[in-house]
């Protein structure tokens, strides 16, 4: 089983890989990872997002759906560089670990 820090590394990339294609939410990361196998919980995802944040890896803005409040997270410049090289390093890895 997959521990709670890597969890929440896998989250960590794949919300700064799917923020640099648009705008994402919360919920939605977590139904698409819980989707791939990870049980992402909001107690993992959160604070992750909580911390892009700080470090200037992606911006929040907040919209209403639905009347609901909704929190959308999108990279940075920062974030999107940061996603690619982190993409590239993990392919190169399983590439080599497939041997």
């Amino acid at each position: 089983m997959i521990d709670r820090q890597f969890q929440a590394a896998f989250a960590k990339l794949y919300v700064l890989w799917k923020s640099s294609k648009g705008e994402v939410y919360g919920l939605q990361i977590i139904e698409e990872l819980r989707e791939l196998g990870f049980k992402i919980s909001p107690g993992t995802l959160y604070p992750t997002l909580h911390a892009l944040l700080e470090e200037k890896d992606v911006t929040l803005t907040a919209r209403r759906v639905n009347g609901k409040l909704r929190k959308c997270y999108r990279a940075t410049a920062k974030g999107q560089k940061e996603a690619k090289e982190v993409v590239e390093r993990l392919s190169r890895l399983l590439r080599k670990m497939s041997r």
